[in-house]
């Protein structure tokens, strides 16, 4: 029996179930956008020596006569939420305070499963926004350079891009303390979404991070209605973040407001936990109780150990390939990326277990590959890397 979930399509929580909006003002200089012209959100090379300057600066949108980008060719998945970047320390096993240096790598779950679908050979879509400022144009490019559709991001004048630091263990586990008191992607309007990219998706995934403010929050349901109102199959990664909820029973609530419009669930040891107050993960029963009558797939991902599965018809579990992690962050969403772009190619193996199991075997070869790199987007591999690994993973 599935946990209980409030409707997602209502216009609000009730009374009893209303997220806390924590939103704290704050006023900053701006950093003049590169070559940015209010006239339009377009991106142009400039020279000057008063801006920092990136490689690969290019226009990162086209747009039309009401300022928003054109519409442009669909893509197979469309990925919903949050981008940002991350700033991950050169050195694993220290505090942040005492890391002697930070890397800078574009990151995002939803974002980070986009590039690794078009990594894979396959088309994606991002759907966002960022802030009007260095990173934000940025991030536009680093889409636009790995193939991802970028016509549904926004740029928000008003705020910040998000951004992320991140501590690695000597294991490469993270923790992260965030920088968006708001950031843009909080920001993100029901009626600033290019629908009709969603609605011509064959997948459209997203995360829960959205669903934690408005206006983000009433886009998010706004998107998730228009494609499952026209047939899309929804993909959610719940991608827990405690940090950035009011509670922990607000992060309960929040990601099982949506949990029955999915058709497949990815989630964690650590989320089936988190949802079922303390149950044991690895327990088939208790994961069950997070099956719903409308779910395709529920995939548990387990890092190295594999993956488990279950549908109605079969349940079961695909080993992983053992690598020296370097950092973990991104790899669920390589995971993510490796099943959907196989999904998005042929649906139908959600009911043919033995080419499931191929496919999921696929995906955590994704994710293994990606911890032995620094980084999420960065880090994600080719279909070809992929490839070549699997040559070497037991049958």
């Amino acid at each position: 029996m599935a946990l209980q979930a409030a409707s997602p399509f209502s216009p609000a929580l009730s009374s009893n179930s209303r997220i806390k909006l924590h939103i704290f003002h704050f006023k900053t200089a701006r950093l003049p956008p590169i070559g940015y012209h209010r006239s339009s959100p377009s991106l142009f090379c400039t020279s000057s020596s008063n801006l920092p300057s990136f490689s690969g600066c290019s226009k990162a949108l086209s747009t039309a006569d009401d300022g928003f980008p054109e519409a442009s060719a669909s893509a197979d998945v469309v990925c919903f939420g949050e981008m940002l970047i991350d700033f991950v320390p050169t050195v694993s096993g220290l505090s942040l305070s005492e890391a002697p240096a930070f890397k800078k790598a574009p990151g995002g779950a939803p974002a980070n499963v986009a590039v690794g679908i078009s990594r894979l050979g396959g088309s994606s879509a991002f759907v966002g926004k960022v802030g009007e400022d260095e990173f934000g144009y940025m991030l536009a490019n680093i889409l636009k350079e790995n193939s991802v559709n970028n016509s549904g991001l926004r740029f928000d004048p008003g705020a910040r891009t998000a951004l992320a630091f991140v501590t690695l263990r000597s294991d490469g586990e993270r923790e992260f303390m965030f920088y968006r008191n708001p950031s843009a992607d909080m920001l993100l309007k029901e009626e600033e979404l290019d629908l009709e990219l969603i609605r011509k998706a064959k997948i459209f995934h997203y995360g829960s991070i959205s669903l934690i403010t408005e206006p983000s929050r009433s886009a998010h349901v706004a998107a998730a209605k228009a494609a499952k109102d026209s047939g899309v199959l929804l993909s959610y990664d719940p991608n827990l973040r405690l940090p950035l909820w009011p509670s922990a029973d607000s992060a309960r609530e929040g990601i099982l407001s949506i949990w029955d419009i999915a058709d497949i669930i990815k989630i964690s040891e650590e989320e089936i936990s988190f949802l079922t107050q303390g149950e044991d993960p690895y327990d088939d029963a208790v994961v069950r109780k997070l099956f719903h009558p409308n779910l395709k797939l529920l995939l548990v991902t387990e890092g190295p150990d594999g993956c488990r599965y279950y549908s109605e018809e079969f349940s079961g579990r695909v080993p992983g390939i053992k690598v020296s992690a370097v950092d973990t962050t991104g790899a669920g969403d390589a995971f993510v990326a490796g099943i959907l772009s196989q999904l998005a190619a042929d649906q139908s193996l959600i009911k043919d277990e033995a080419r499931l199991r191929e496919a999921l075997k696929f995906a955590n070869v994704c994710g293994a590959l990606t911890v032995t790199e620094r980084g999420a987007i960065p880090a994600l591999p080719t279909r070809q890397a992929v490839l070549d690994a699997l040559v070497n993973v037991p049958v």
